[in-house]
């Protein structure tokens, strides 16, 4: 695949990608730093040749190990071996019911019929698994039919993710909805919820948390945001970064523990305060919610702790 969105601009092999010895040491990092999940990603997880020996080892160590793909490497064979390696669930992409618009997206023919055949793959070997939707102009109309298409396939989740402009995502920028359509787009989605026993979460889009708690939805989250706060990314080469969309390595694990970049990161620290800029800064949901930092980063030219402007709220006391 080459997908326009995919934040990481994966393509082939990268010469200088953490060895299986040195991934093994960075799973037992992330346990010492008190982490309880794992989340396998990629570009495409599955290409990686140890993967079910690292899907192993960190279920060995104590680790939840959960998958991220796009479904279409996933045969029967595949989904066993997961299986049998301890992976706990999977989040397969699927971004329209249209299988022609889903793989000129993503760039690959059978596309679509591939992905949700991995995913009756992965049902059939028992391992759970829920559906990654990318929202764009042109699918937005069809969020609820995937999430009734996630219910009738046996998904457990429909989590729907909001373009942040990084990687090849930053080409297709003028896709992504604006203020205005992101405001009703996630209250669309929280009131879906409510008519739906699978979970729904918009990511990269933590205003959901404001949006469910003004509307008495209950959510099992309890925050939107967690770059840095409870949760990072290390990339192939062992770049470690506050989120998927906030490209700041902030330290690299073949030259110190990922536990000690984790505790003393000053950028970690910064977010951590959560004395954000703006109407952020000001805002009754900033324990809630606290605005999407790589979005903020992007939209302010460099300012991670600036507000993020996407957000319609006005919060009380202010006139902004």
């Amino acid at each position: 695949m080459f997908c326009d969105h995919c934040y990481r601009d994966a393509g082939a092999r990268l010469a200088d990608e953490l060895t299986t010895d040195e991934a093994k040491k960075l799973i037992r990092e992330i346990k010492s730093a008190g982490f309880k999940i794992m989340i396998f990603s990629g570009g495409e997880s599955v290409m990686r040749s140890d993967i079910f020996e690292l899907g192993s080892y960190a279920t060995e160590v104590g680790l939840r190990a959960v998958l991220g793909t796009n479904g279409t490497l996933i045969t029967e064979e595949v989904a066993k071996k997961l299986k049998e390696a301890g992976f706990m669930a999977a989040g397969v992409s699927l971004d329209s019911l249209d299988s022609q618009k889903n793989d000129r997206f993503r760039k690959l023919e059978n596309a679509h019929d591939l992905a949700i055949q991995g995913m009756l793959n992965l049902k059939k070997a028992g391992l759970s698994f829920q559906i990654h939707t990318t929202v764009m102009d042109w699918n937005v109309d069809e969020l609820e039919d995937i999430t009734d298409f996630a219910i009738e396939i046996g998904a457990v989740g429909h989590h729907v993710f909001f373009l942040v402009p990084t990687g090849r995502g930053v080409n297709i920028e003028d896709e992504a909805l604006r203020k205005v359509e992101y405001e009703k787009t996630i209250t669309r989605l929280m009131k879906k919820q409510t008519e739906v026993k699978i979970e729904i979460k918009p990511t990269c889009a933590p205003q959901f948390m404001r949006i469910a708690g003004q509307k008495n939805i209950p959510v099992r989250f309890s925050r939107g945001c967690l770059a840095g706060i409870s949760y990072c990314i290390i990339n192939p080469k062992g770049d470690v970064q506050p989120c998927a969309y906030l490209d700041i390595p902030v330290g690299n694990v073949k030259e110190k523990p990922f536990d000690e970049i984790w505790r003393d990161s000053k950028l970690f620290k910064e977010l951590r305060t959560m004395e954000y800029g703006g109407k952020c800064g000001d805002c009754n949901f900033i324990d809630t919610c606290g605005g999407c930092r790589a979005r903020a980063y992007y939209y302010s030219n460099g300012d991670y702790m600036a507000e993020d402007n996407w957000c319609l709220y006005k919060p009380r006391g202010t006139s902004k």
